[in-house]
């Protein structure tokens, strides 16, 4: 079995819309699927992905509650799916709510900086990481984009070190398109990287040395779904220099491991 560490899924009524906007967002990484829940299953289980971490991201505070219901109602329709919520900086009653969801069955949280358009180590983003430090809940961070300086590789090292009891896992091999960055200051450090969106750019042997610094203990498959199709993901992630163990490691036990599967 394998487990995707990072999918989105959508409303119906607003996943064309959504879709369209992430694609948009990215400029040349174009969209497998339009991000509904059936589409990831039907995506998924070519390969044999037996579970889901489905998540999306809340642009607006107001949009908060919404997104955590919807990601809570699709994980009691499908079996296969494991929610992380959403939240937004600018939610004034977070622990109420990262309470709330932890007890209703949400495991962990996702963040995107660049979209929500904040620091990840801001001061103001504190208080968060501590409630989610207590809760036991892992934040899976969108890390490292060139374009910006939200979530870079430095800055994903800052909320470590203030908050290093706080399980972090850093998408896309610890930094998209800032891989160099990554490998220097972020690889070797306590928390996950995931595999996704990143090996249809990432060049394999700095994919390769990534792994080698980081530990494939501490890797994790993700497809980023609907943005690619997990055959394809799959078939990238099969050029890494990885032993049958390792390969077993990062598509299904470090994850287990991880959310106590």
């Amino acid at each position: 079995m394998i487990i995707d560490i990072h999918a989105h899924i959508y409303p119906e009524k607003i996943a064309e819309k959504a879709t369209a906007a992430v694609s948009s967002f990215y400029e040349d990484a174009p969209m497998a699927y339009k991000g509904v829940s059936e589409r990831l299953i039907e995506s998924g289980s070519k390969i044999g992905v037996g579970k889901y971490i489905v998540h999306s991201v809340s642009t607006k505070p107001e949009q908060v509650e919404s997104i955590n219901n919807f990601i809570l109602g699709e994980m009691n329709k499908h079996k296969e799916f494991i929610g992380f919520g959403t939240m937004h900086q600018d939610y004034k009653n977070f622990e109420q709510e990262l309470k709330r969801i932890k007890q209703l069955g949400l495991v962990g949280l996702k963040l995107h900086p660049d979209f929500q358009k904040f620091q990840a180590d801001c001061p103001q983003m504190d208080a968060v990481y501590e409630v989610l430090t207590e809760l036991k809940m892992p934040v899976l961070f969108h890390a490292g984009d060139c374009r910006y300086d939200f979530s870079g590789p430095r800055r994903i090292l800052n909320v470590l070190k203030k908050h290093p009891k706080l399980t972090i896992i850093a998408a896309h091999f610890g930094g998209y398109t800032e891989w160099d960055e990554s490998l220097e200051v972020l690889a070797g450090n306590n928390l996950y990287f995931d595999t996704s969106s990143s090996l249809w750019k990432l060049p394999i042997e700095k994919a390769n040395a990534i792994i080698k610094k980081h530990g494939v203990d501490k890797m994790l498959f993700g497809s980023d779904f609907p943005m690619w199709n997990h055959e394809d993901e799959l078939k990238r992630f099969n050029q890494l220099d990885l032993s049958e163990s390792d390969k077993e490691a990062v598509l299904y036990n470090n994850a287990k491991r991880l959310l106590g599967l």
